[in-house]
């Protein structure tokens, strides 16, 4: 991904792009937390090559190549994602509701579990114990899994809250948070375990994302 994240980036921009206001900060390590916002998608300063000024898709971007990618469903989910990002931000439109992502939030007793998959079949998880999985579209049966709760988490999606005023710090003890990247923006459905299990919509997701994480942990351990 970021070998072809770098290919994007263009010209010297006038100004160094501001970073993200306050980025959360839910683990110890510096790395986890970078981990950790990379998987929104919501802040493009964060997939800089480190010590350039670059701007992401370069300083004068042609719209209609980053509609491209961001339209290409072979293209991969978190790049579709920044470059739906990036039309919207510079007054482009985009398709409305097309789920690129998912990511379940749990605080637990040691710290914050997140899973994270994406529509191309990637998947990302940092377990509450600091330890971190990577998954790209491999092996099939975690990709399928993936995939398929991004499907199971479309009806959600109708339900979910804009994040208008940015995204919010990760969800307390006794809540769960199911975050959802599409094409228009980032939104939230959050609430504690006993009211989203009465959702019909929210608790498949829950259940699809509970089948994943069981690969996830399966094969991470093997």
């Amino acid at each position: 991904m970021f070998k072809k994240l770098l290919a994007l980036f263009g010209k010297k921009a006038s100004a160094t792009p501001a970073g993200p206001a306050a980025p959360s900060a839910p683990y110890k390590q510096d790395e986890l937390n970078l981990i950790y916002n990379l998987l929104f998608c919501d802040e493009s300063s964060l997939y800089q090559p480190q010590g350039t000024e670059t701007a992401l898709f370069g300083e004068q971007a042609d719209a209609a190549v980053v509609r491209t990618i961001a339209e290409d469903s072979d293209e991969e989910s978190r790049v579709r994602i920044l470059a739906c990002n990036w039309l919207r931000e510079n007054g482009h439109a985009v398709p409305a509701h097309e789920l690129l992502g998912v990511i379940v939030e749990v605080p637990l007793d040691e710290g914050l579990d997140v899973l994270a998959a994406y529509a191309d079949g990637t998947v990302r998880y940092i377990n509450q114990t600091g330890k971190f999985a990577v998954f790209e579209g491999a092996p099939d049966a975690v990709a399928d899994s993936a995939k398929a709760l991004v499907e199971t988490a479309k009806p959600a999606l109708r339900q979910a809250t804009p994040a208008k005023g940015g995204r919010m710090p990760p969800p307390g003890p006794g809540h769960l948070r199911i975050g959802f990247l599409a094409s228009d923006g980032l939104y939230f459905t959050q609430g504690t375990f006993e009211v989203l299990a009465k959702d019909a919509r929210a608790s498949s997701a829950i259940q699809s994302a509970q089948t994943l994480l069981d690969l996830v942990v399966r094969q991470a351990s093997e």
